[in-house]
């Protein structure tokens, strides 16, 4: 018997409902078991008790992208919210993050020794996920990937071991666990880059959806002679009348550009001059504390239902612009609560050496759009305008998914392309050979691959 039996919740438990919830609520998650680990050792004995069972192990941290996953039949839900312990080595610049830690827990030890992290738009998105999928942070531009700044990972792998992976140990495990797609172990930790910021620039200007087309045609021009130090994302918003919401945003229709300068205010002037010529409503473009950016796009914090859907895309210009707010803007009649494009060049299109699976992302822009299902017929009413969007945007597309943007279960070939999957069957056979461990993205390979194989 596991040495906390306590820890296994079963569908007639009164801790069920709680247990195998995840943030995103659109995501119904009815596995066979769900297991809630507080140590190593937890984690250890949910593998054993899965690998005994014959159950499928899947993973998760906080469930915002938890809609990936197909139904969760015969599978062991490994629910790590409870193991959430951070700890700082400011001489490092290193942070060892425990599989359920949020952003916002790392960041706020990390502000405190003048130091701060690669993280995402969200507080409460987890660390782990969040690095392993890719992460396309504030100082992405600059600094690259998140996968790419963690620098060792421990996980419980399908004999129940207790791996280090780092850049001289499991060196192969090391790469494929950054940006490849998870299913291979249980994650109980990472270790993560922490990075100074001299002088920092962040805000967001805002102005009536109606200029949509005028702001993100600007917008995607300007991206093309962007420097590398500014990283920023673009939105198409309307913001349902919630009370979480600041009261002057509350219930509008926007559009937003977002982001953060490392630099002095005056560099920040005037990369963000053809903005400001604009005249936006609003402009909280300011110098800031880097424990600022935590907050900056706003994200709602609650777990709500979402679906969601995006594509990397590449060579916009006014005609791609047209087709998204032709698509989903002004007298659509659009149900999209969002439509974003967020900012990639700079050092995320330059594979460095010693990356991991992903190593770059392959595009001038992440496309994201995103709906509420929140009464009847929105939920397919959501589904239909984002394969809209996806369609319309055809012209302009790479034909590959970012994971972490990825909400409709997309294969892991077509994230990392054949040659990276190649490589990472042969350390899925080698760790996991029963296939023990599954990822919320199919692990198959490229569908052009396919495509070329069957020709």
């Amino acid at each position: 018997m596991p040495a906390n039996h306590h820890q296994f919740v079963f569908p007639d438990d009164v801790r069920w409902d709680d247990a195998r919830q995840a943030w995103n609520l659109a995501a119904d998650l009815r596995p066979a078991v769900v297991a809630l680990p507080s140590s190593i050792e937890d984690v250890v004995a949910a593998v054993n008790y899965a690998v005994e069972r014959d159950l499928e192990i899947v993973v998760q941290g906080t469930g915002h992208g938890a809609t990936a996953h197909r139904p969760l039949d015969g599978a062991i839900l490994i629910n790590m919210r409870q193991l959430r312990g951070v700890a700082i080595d400011a001489e490092r610049r290193v942070a060892r993050v425990e599989a359920g830690a949020l952003w916002e827990d790392v960041v706020v030890p990390a502000t405190e020794h003048g130091l701060t992290a690669l993280h995402g738009s969200s507080p409460n998105v987890g660390v782990v996920g969040y690095s392993l999928g890719g992460g396309i942070g504030w100082l992405a531009r600059k600094h690259g990937l998140s996968a790419d700044s963690v620098v060792a990972i421990e996980l419980v792998t399908a004999t129940g071991a207790l791996l280090r992976a780092d850049r001289n140990e499991n060196t192969d495990l090391f790469w494929a666990l950054r940006g490849g797609g998870g299913g291979l172990g249980v994650i109980v930790s990472v270790e993560i880059a922490l990075y100074a910021v001299d002088e920092l620039v962040a805000g967001m200007m805002i102005w009536p959806w109606e200029r949509a087309q005028e702001v993100l045609t600007e917008y995607v021009e300007w991206s093309k002679t962007a420097p590398n130090e500014v990283s920023t994302s673009a939105r198409m918003l309307q913001i349902p009348p919630l009370p979480d919401i600041p009261e002057f945003l509350r219930g509008r229709k926007i559009v937003v550009i977002d982001g953060a300068v490392l630099g002095t205010e005056d560099e920040a002037n005037e990369i963000l001059a053809c903005f400001r010529a604009l005249e936006p409503e609003i402009d909280t473009f300011a110098a800031a504390a880097p424990l600022s950016l935590i907050r900056l796009h706003m994200d709602p914090e609650p777990p709500m239902p979402g679906i969601g859907d995006g594509v990397l895309v590449d060579d916009l210009g006014p005609e791609a612009i047209a087709a998204i707010v032709g698509t989903a803007g002004p007298g659509t009649d659009s149900p999209l609560i969002m439509v974003e494009l967020r900012q990639l060049g700079g050092a995320l299109r330059t594979r460095r050496p010693g990356a991991g699976a992903l190593g770059a992302l392959d595009g001038s822009f992440a496309f994201f759009a995103l709906g509420a299902p929140m009464g009847p017929g929105v939920g397919e009413a959501v589904h239909a305008r984002i394969q809209a969007l996806k369609e319309a945007l055809a012209p302009w597309s790479r034909g590959k998914p970012y994971l972490n943007f990825a909400e409709k279960g997309v294969t892991i070939g077509d994230a990392v392309g054949a040659e990276a999957f190649a490589r990472l069957q042969r350390i899925k056979a080698s760790v996991d050979p029963g296939s023990v461990f599954r990822s919320a993205h199919r692990f198959e390979a490229p569908a052009q691959a396919e495509e070329a194989i069957a020709a």
